[in-house]
């Protein structure tokens, strides 16, 4: 007579997992049987709430509660349909606590420092030659801009296209070589507060505008000619 296999293996379920201290959800999967006093203990890990004062909810798609889960039942006493979530409750701590990241000590390493490491991505490019460290690659881009911005003019109305993000309609207001960083660039007030500064860059004014509507782009991003401002006033009218 053939031996019978007898699986034992906890049936699991698998949960969206929130919480009122953090902003994000987490799917987890646990057994059946476990009790909701163990199951508390595992998503102190998760969540960040203290199990003694973690208050649990089984809530449907439609955020509503269902039921509060207590110590003395396990997972498996509850029907656990699409789209239910468990959530944590501990007034204990308050909302985005584990999230504020301005508490969080940050390392900083000197630019001097950092020049002396050998692991460094700084030090790869240099050993390979990749990027500003390859001097003919460095001189025929600064080559190609200084071309390019012959054909650009303070005063010039122009349109700036980068990869990945719409095109913005501005005025020419800077031509030129910068501190901030190598290479030609161009300073462009934008018609709208598209920007990111107010034509100054570390402390030094390039030009003047109001904040929020300066950026410094590209040659190559910049296209010159009869580009007059765009009526958004009108375009939200007829929204």
């Amino acid at each position: 007579m053939a031996n019978q296999i007898i699986d034992d293996t906890p049936e699991m379920v698998s949960i969206l997992i929130t919480s009122s201290i953090n902003s994000f959800g987490t799917e987890r999967r646990y057994p059946k049987n476990i009790s909701i006093s163990e199951l508390k203990g595992k998503l102190e890990l998760i969540t960040g709430a203290l199990s003694s004062s973690m208050k649990l909810e089984l809530r449907d798609k439609n955020d509503v509660v269902v039921t509060t889960m207590m110590d003395g039942s396990n997972l498996g006493s509850y029907t656990i349909g699409e789209g239910m979530r468990i959530h944590v409750i501990d007034n204990s701590h308050r909302v985005g606590e584990f999230e504020d990241l301005s508490k969080v000590e940050k390392f900083a390493l000197s630019d001097e420092e950092y020049q002396k490491k050998s692991d460094s991505l700084r030090a790869f490019k240099m050993k390979n030659k990749l990027g500003q460290f390859n001097e003919e690659e460095v001189q025929k881009i600064k080559e190609e801009e200084q071309q390019l911005i012959q054909n650009i003019s303070v005063g010039n109305r122009c349109e700036v296209t980068i990869r990945g993000k719409p095109k913005r309609r501005g005025t020419v207001m800077y031509v030129g070589e910068t501190d901030f960083k190598p290479g030609y660039w161009v300073g462009v007030q934008y018609d709208e507060p598209f920007g990111k500064n107010d034509g100054s860059v570390n402390g030094k004014r390039y030009f003047s505008c109001p904040d929020k509507y300066g950026g410094f782009v590209k040659p190559q991003d910049v296209a010159v000619g009869d580009f007059p401002e765009e009526d958004f006033t009108k375009e939200l009218d007829e929204i």
